[in-house]
């Protein structure tokens, strides 16, 4: 019997990753998956996490943000989004509290990938501060 990924919490983070994207096999991997590219691009150093019981975490000494799938939609959550700039105003949702901000990318959506990699290195700079 074949385990899905939700079922699943150990194992190196990357590899589970890999399978959430070919598990869900429509436009929500597709988004995850090139969330995670820019991700990446942003920060070659990024370290992959699996938390939650099958949450994708990216962090750079610290949580930067998640990428949690839904019905409807992808949702990156960072960790500390309230306290970062968001001048291409990416955060869409979440916007109530007081530390977290999110992006809900829906299937019709296109991602702004120069506004999401700034917002990435933005996230590890006051991660970096925050540290010192």
């Amino acid at each position: 019997m074949k385990s899905s990924t939700k079922e699943t919490s150990s194992g190196d983070p990357s590899q589970l990753i890999d399978a959430r994207i070919a598990e869900l096999g429509d436009w929500r991997g597709e988004a995850l998956a090139k969330v995670r590219a820019l991700i990446r691009q942003a920060d070659p150093e990024v370290v992959e996490e699996w938390k939650w019981r099958g949450v994708p975490v990216w962090e750079h000494s610290g949580i930067l943000c998640t990428g949690e799938t839904y019905k409807n939609c992808v949702k990156l959550t960072f960790a500390k989004g309230a306290s970062l700039d968001d001048p291409s105003k990416l955060f869409n949702a979440s916007l109530e509290g007081n530390t977290r901000r999110a992006i809900d990318i829906h299937e019709s959506d296109k991602v702004n990938g120069a506004a999401l990699k700034a917002l990435i290195r933005a996230a590890i700079a006051l991660n970096v501060s925050r540290k010192k």
